[in-house]
């Protein structure tokens, strides 16, 4: 297979480089193209206001001035020549990308584009910030990461969806199984903002991500990592509530 590996915690990340040796557990042929710097948060944003310039660092390796979007939209259409990557496998980010995060998801919107272009593709993030005082377990993405694509390989899924995987906050021996899951949704915001005054007096303001753990129902992504298990959830872009949609359209019939 040919395999684009992508991000959106830049080319340098720790994260980037695990993706890279699971992506090696199945194919020779793997293309980096990742961003020059770190894109959390963009989700699917393209850069639309400059130029994307692309800085290629090694055979296979490139590095994108942009978003995850940008990277995979360059990477097929340009960078990988006349043959189009067969996977693009996202990741492994460092922190969860689970409930209402997924739409912001940086990690997450880079397969999303892939699936629109006509490539498959599969979303890896490693759970962290559970576990007090310790650093990210890449060990865990590092070891389950290759079992996991090998049976979403020998599984497959449909065109229109994309998988999202996330491995829990610890270590191999501790992990409790693996789970199929629907994407959660936390009980309060966790998104945070903090005013701020720089050396002139400026007001300025600083966004962050955190809070405890909520209480998500079973069977949802949220749930599973909270109980140390591997998360595999089926996405897909369609936002449409369908069950609110046919009350809505009785209520404009006669309108």
């Amino acid at each position: 297979m040919r395999v684009l590996v992508t991000n959106d915690d830049g080319m340098d990340a720790p994260g980037l480089k695990v993706m890279e040796e699971i992506a090696r557990s199945i194919s020779d042929d793997v293309w980096m193209v990742a961003p020059l710097q770190e894109q959390s948060g963009q989700g699917r944003a393209i850069t639309v206001s400059e130029a994307v310039r692309v800085d290629q660092r090694a055979e296979k390796r490139f590095r994108i001035e942009g978003t995850p979007t940008d990277c995979v939209v360059l990477g097929i259409e340009h960078i990988l020549g006349d043959k189009k990557p067969d996977l693009i496998l996202s990741g492994v980010n460092a922190g969860q990308n689970v409930g209402e995060d997924t739409s912001q998801s940086g990690t997450v919107g880079a397969c999303i584009q892939g699936m629109i272009l006509g490539v498959p593709g599969i979303a890896f993030s490693q759970t962290k910030g559970f576990r007090k005082g310790q650093g990210v377990a890449w060990d865990t993405a590092r070891h389950f990461g290759p079992k996991v694509l090998k049976r979403l390989l020998e599984t497959g899924w449909p065109e229109d969806v994309v998988m999202n995987v996330n491995f829990p906050d610890c270590e191999i021996e501790d992990v409790q199984g693996v789970e199929i899951t629907s994407q959660g949704m936390r009980d309060f915001p966790i998104i945070n903002s903090e005013k701020r005054t720089d050396p002139r007096k400026r007001d300025y303001y600083w966004l962050s991500h955190g809070g405890p753990k909520s209480d998500p129902p079973a069977g949802t992504d949220l749930r599973c990592i909270y109980e140390d298990k591997i998360s595999i959830s089926p996405l897909h872009v369609d936002l449409t509530h369908y069950a609110y949609r046919d009350i809505l359209a009785e209520s404009f019939g006669d309108l």
